[in-house]
C-alpha cells in the first residue's frame, strides 16, 4: 500500500502538510502512539497516528520526529482534536527529516484508519489472507453484530485454521475460538500467561514460542496505545496490564506476510481493550468519590447517598448492596522511581473478576481507585452473600491471589512486589472508614511476609484493629495528645517532620533504605529523626509495642 492511497480515501479524513515527494513510500504496518518516544514498538514502514498529547512546546517536536526517522517510519498522521491546528515546529521536522507529514480531522477517529490500513495492508500482501483482513471491520463494531475479539479468533480459525485466545497478564481467557474445539486448559494459560510476562521483563520482543508438554504456542503482546500514554519508557508500568494473543501454531518458520497479519490482529483487540478501559471510567470514579468522602471523615448520610448512586452501576438490576468489602493492593518496585497505583489498579479489576459473571464486560461489579503506589477496590457484595452472617462471607485473601500468584511472580520478576488486604463485609456505610484500614492493615500484615505476591484477610488481625472504628472520641484525642502533640509542638517550632517521617517509617515496616529513598533522604538523616521522636516520646521504634502504639495514634489522629 502507497501513502499516495491514504490520500485518496475521503473517509480517512487526511490532509497532507509536507512531504509530497515521498507519497510512493509502502505502508507496512499501523501504530498509535502518545510516548515520547516509541521506538521499541516500531520496526519500520509504519504510518504513525498520533494525538500529540507527548508534546509539551516547540522543542519536542525534533526528537520526536528524529525517533520515527531513525525507525524508518513510513509517515506521521497528527490529530488536530487536541491542539487545532497541527503546530509549525512539527511540520518543520517532518521537513527536515523528510517524513511526510499528514493532518487527521478531529471527526476522524484513529481506530477508523487503523482498521483501513491493516485491512488494506495485509490484503495486498497474500491472496489466502484477503478473506480475514476484509472481515476483520466486525471486530471494530460493538454489540451482538461484532462480537468483538471473538469474531477475529473465529475468522483465524475458520480461515487460516489457527487456534488462538486472547487472554489477560493473569493467564484468564477473554476471548477465544468457538469453532476450533475446546478452550485452553486453566493450568495451561496460567503457565502461558506466566512465560509471556518473563520474557517481556527480559526485553524480548515478541512472538515469543513456548511449548507446553507436546503443544508449542506463539505469544503475541496485545500493547494498548491508549494505556501507554505520556513520557513512559519503563516496561514495568505496563507488563502487568498487557493483554496477549496466544496462537497454537509455532511463529518461528512463518512467512513475514501472516506475522504482519497477527501483529495486525492485535492492534485491533487492542482497539477493543481500550473501549473496555473507558467503560471502566464511571465506576474508577464512583470509587474516588466513596473513597474521598470515606478518608476526610463524611458524615455516614453522605457517604450512605454517594453508595446508593453507586450501587445501580455496580450491581446492574440488584438494587443497594446489603454488604460491603475493601481490598488493598500496592505494588512497589525497587528503587521508588515507578508509581505502583495505576497498575494495582488494572491488577485489581482483573483479580477481583467475578468467575460467575455471564456479561460481556467480567469486571462490571467493582470499581477501584488509586493513589500513588496503592489502589483500593470497593466492592459489594449483592444479596446472596447477605444471607452468610461471619467471617467466611465475600472475597477471601487467599482465594483471591491463588490462581494468578505464578504469572503475576513472573512479571515482577526480581525487583518488584505486589501486597493485598481484604477487609471483612460491612453492612452499611458507616463501617466504611473501619473496613478500608482494616484492609490496609492486612495488607500491611501480607508486605510482613516473604515472597513477590502475597495476601491477608480480615480474620489474621488482632483484636484492636477491629475496635478502631468504635473508640469513643475523647479516648482517640487523650491516646493521640500523649504520643503525638510533642512531636508535632517540635515540628511547628523547627519544620522538622517529624510526623510524616514517622508515618513513612511505618509505612515501610520499619526498613531504613526503603524510607529513606521514599523520604528521599540520607539514611543518616533519617536515622536522626527517629532518634528524634524516641527521645521526644520515649519510646523505642524498635519495640513491636512501640510501633503498635504510634500506628494506632496516627490512624486515630
Amino acid at each position: 500500500m502507497r501513502l499516495r492511497a491514504l490520500l485518496n480515501t475521503d473517509a480517512l479524513g487526511l490532509r497532507l502538510l509536507g512531504g509530497e515527494d515521498e507519497l510512493d513510500r509502502t505502508v507496512r504496518g499501523v501504530m498509535t502512539t502518545d510516548l515520547k518516544d516509541p521506538s521499541r514498538y516500531l520496526s519500520g514502514g509504519e504510518l504513525v497516528l498520533t494525538g500529540l498529547a507527548w508534546r509539551h512546546d516547540a522543542d519536542d517536536s525534533e526528537p520526536f520526529v528524529r525517533i520515527l526517522a531513525s525507525a524508518g517510519v513510513a509517515a506521521l498522521a497528527a490529530g488536530e482534536a487536541e491542539l487545532g491546528d497541527i503546530p509549525d515546529d512539527l511540520v518543520v521536522a517532518c521537513a527536515r527529516h523528510r517524513l511526510p507529514l499528514f493532518a487527521v480531522n478531529e471527526s476522524v477517529a484513529f481506530a477508523t484508519i487503523t482498521e483501513h490500513v491493516v485491512r488494506q495492508v495485509s490484503g495486498e500482501r497474500a491472496g489466502d489472507l484477503a478473506a480475514v483482513v476484509d472481515r476483520h471491520r466486525r471486530m471494530m463494531t460493538s454489540g451482538p453484530a461484532g462480537g468483538g475479539p471473538d469474531v477475529v479468533l473465529d475468522l483465524l480459525g475458520t480461515d487460516l485454521d489457527l487456534r488462538a485466545w486472547v487472554l489477560s497478564p493473569t493467564g484468564r481467557p477473554i476471548a477465544g475460538s468457538k469453532l476450533t474445539g475446546p478452550g485452553l486448559p486453566t493450568g495451561v494459560c496460567a503457565e502461558l500467561a506466566a512465560e509471556h510476562l518473563a520474557a517481556t521483563r527480559t526485553g524480548r520482543r515478541g512472538p515469543h514460542r513456548v511449548t507446553v508438554g507436546t503443544t508449542t504456542y506463539s505469544l503475541f503482546p496485545i500493547r494498548s496505545a491508549g494505556r501507554s500514554t505520556g513520557a513512559s519508557r519503563d516496561v514495568r508500568e505496563t507488563v502487568l496490564s498487557d493483554w496477549l494473543l496466544a496462537v497454537e501454531a509455532d511463529a518461528g518458520d512463518w512467512p513475514d506476510e501472516r506475522l504482519d497479519l497477527l501483529q495486525g490482529v492485535t492492534q485491533l483487540i487492542a482497539v477493543e481493550r481500550d473501549r473496555r478501559d473507558a467503560a471502566r471510567t464511571v465506576r474508577r470514579r464512583l470509587a474516588q468519590e466513596v473513597l474521598e468522602l470515606v478518608q476526610t471523615g463524611a458524615a455516614p448520610a453522605e457517604i450512605a447517598a454517594r453508595l446508593r448512586v453507586a450501587a445501580p452501576v455496580l450491581l446492574p438490576g440488584l438494587g443497594a448492596a446489603p454488604h460491603w468489602q475493601v481490598v488493598v493492593a500496592r505494588v512497589e518496585w525497587d528503587g521508588g522511581e515507578i508509581e505502583g497505583g495505576p497498575v494495582a489498579q488494572s491488577l485489581l479489576e482483573e483479580i477481583l473478576v467475578d468467575p460467575l459473571s455471564t456479561g460481556p464486560e467480567h469486571s462490571d461489579r467493582i470499581a477501584v481507585a488509586h493513589t500513588g503506589d496503592e489502589a483500593i477496590a470497593l466492592v459489594p457484595l449483592p444479596a446472596v452473600s447477605a444471607e452468610h452472617d461471619g467471617s467466611e462471607s465475600g472475597l477471601l485473601a487467599d482465594t483471591l491471589l491463588e490462581a494468578v500468584r505464578d504469572p503475576l511472580s513472573a512479571g515482577l520478576n526480581d525487583d518488584g512486589r505486589l501486597t493485598l488486604g481484604v477487609s471483612a463485609a460491612v453492612h452499611s456505610a458507616e463501617g466504611l472508614r473501619g473496613a478500608l484500614e482494616e484492609a490496609r492493615h492486612a495488607r500491611r500484615v501480607a508486605a510482613a511476609r516473604p515472597g513477590r505476591v502475597c495476601a491477608a484477610g480480615h480474620q489474621e488481625l488482632a483484636s484492636h484493629v477491629l475496635l478502631l472504628p468504635f473508640v469513643p472520641d475523647d479516648v482517640r484525642r487523650a491516646f493521640t495528645a500523649r504520643l503525638l502533640d510533642p512531636l508535632r509542638d517540635y515540628d511547628r517550632r523547627h519544620r522538622a517532620e517529624l510526623i510524616p517521617t514517622l508515618e513513612a517509617f511505618l509505612d515501610c515496616d520499619g526498613s531504613w533504605t526503603r524510607c529513606a529513598t521514599r523520604l528521599h533522604l540520607h539514611v543518616n538523616t533519617l536515622r536522626y529523626r527517629v532518634g528524634r521522636i524516641e527521645q521526644l516520646t520515649s519510646r523505642d521504634l524498635s519495640r513491636l509495642e512501640d510501633k503498635l502504639d504510634f500506628f494506632l495514634a496516627l490512624r486515630m489522629s
